[in-house]
C-alpha cells in the first residue's frame, strides 16, 4: 500500500503498488511514485484508491473534475 499526505488533511492510499520511495519522500504532481502491483483479491491487476478527509473515508470521485473514463498509461 502507498499512502500520500497531500496536507490539509487529505490522505490518499492505493493498493496494491509497488514503489521504491522511502517513507517521508517529497513529491511533486506528475511524479512517478510506483507501479500497480498484483495481489489483494483480484486475479489481474486493478488499484484500489482510497481518500480520507480528516481520518474519515471520502469518495474519491467528488475529487475528480474529468469525470471521463481514466486511462492508465503504460510503463515506459
Amino acid at each position: 500500500m502507498l499512502v500520500i499526505d497531500h496536507g490539509g488533511g487529505f490522505v490518499t492510499s492505493l493498493e496494491p503498488v509497488s514503489s521504491e520511495l522511502a517513507v517521508g519522500t517529497w513529491i511533486e504532481a506528475g511524479d512517478n511514485v510506483g507501479t500497480v502491483a498484483t495481489g489483494a483479491h483480484c486475479s489481474q491487476r486493478c488499484l484500489h484508491w482510497g481518500v480520507r478527509l480528516d481520518g474519515e473515508y471520502i469518495d474519491p470521485v467528488l475529487l475528480i473534475r474529468d469525470l471521463r473514463p481514466s486511462i492508465l498509461l503504460p510503463l515506459r
